[in-house]
């Protein structure tokens, strides 16, 4: 198992400890929007062990059916995740509608408000590690769930909001209207991790930033080369493939020409984390003058 499925695999396990103190908390005050944050944690617990699910199948090796890996396992679970997080606000939307044809006044706010907090702070901090980890491993599906987990911090917080206004105002009704509020900002950050998901599995290329390093190390390592064009990259879970035509002296063998190629290769890989390079070699005449000049 590596660092990214027990990354997952605790996510679910803190995920089902803070989704027993949220519905704790909402049995102590009978509110709504208690209620409501609570529901949407157990999506959170159900998306977590989906990550670790869709990390363990791309890990696997590159296989006869697979020739290219299993990468896109983790845009899938990424979409899962963002369809799971719309499913949540639209609960909690049926349950705010509910409250306020018929408000009622909270018992034992103050504990219950207390309990959430404890369980929101816990949720707060597991996000900022999970997304470090996702954003340094370059793992959507822990980017994703550190974004789920991120909307149930919101969640939470908009909670308190409303049950702190019950308690200091008096009116009830203040508490599915909060509710309601936040869930339109869970279905609002839900339908953003669907797009992003499945704009990876369209096979977007890599960020831009990545790109210009990608042609700049092509450019630096490419000695004994003319130039480099058709420059093309794609993104697949932790993986991210490069592929570009390498134009050589006509007259150049072969030998001279792939070590070439590995310097290149080995230049990208250590560089860019999770390379998988494709370089074809082409003779001098097939040279376009807005190829990539090399060093």
């Amino acid at each position: 198992m590596d660092r990214t499925q027990k990354a997952a695999l605790l996510s679910a396990g803190i995920g089902g400890a803070v989704t027993a103190l949220k519905f704790y908390a909402a049995w102590l005050t009978g509110s709504l929007a208690l209620y409501s944050d609570a529901l949407e944690s157990i999506i959170n617990v159900v998306a977590a062990v989906g990550a670790f699910v869709a990390l363990r199948v791309a890990a696997r090796p590159a296989d006869e059916d697979h020739p290219y890996g299993h990468h896109k396992a983790e845009f899938f679970s990424a979409v899962i995740e963002g369809a799971l997080i719309v499913v949540a606000a639209l609960l909690i939307l049926r349950e705010a509608y509910f409250g306020l044809l018929a408000p009622r006044p909270l018992d034992a706010p103050a504990v219950g408000l207390a309990v959430n907090v404890g369980a929101s702070i816990v949720n707060a901090v597991w996000a900022v590690a999970l997304m470090r980890w996702g954003r340094r491993w370059r793992s959507p599906a822990l980017i994703a769930d550190a974004r789920h987990v991120f909307a149930d911090v919101v969640t939470s917080g908009g909670v308190l909001v409303g049950v702190g206004a019950v308690v200091l105002t008096g009116y009830p009704v203040l508490d599915p209207v909060v509710a309601g509020l936040v869930a339109l900002n869970i279905l609002w950050s839900g339908f953003r991790m669907v797009r992003e998901s499945v704009d990876g599995l369209m096979d977007r290329a890599a960020p831009a930033e990545m790109v210009s390093e990608i042609r700049a190390l092509i450019s630096r390592h490419g000695e004994g080369a003319l130039e480099a064009h058709d420059v093309r990259t794609r993104s697949a879970g932790q993986a991210t493939f490069i592929d570009f035509h390498l134009v050589v002296p006509g007259a150049m063998t072969v030998e001279d020409s792939h070590a070439i190629c590995d310097r290149l290769e080995s230049a990208l890989e250590t560089t860019i984390p999770g390379a998988v390079v494709t370089i074809h070699v082409e003779p001098g005449e097939e040279a376009k003058a807005r190829g990539l000049p090399v060093l």
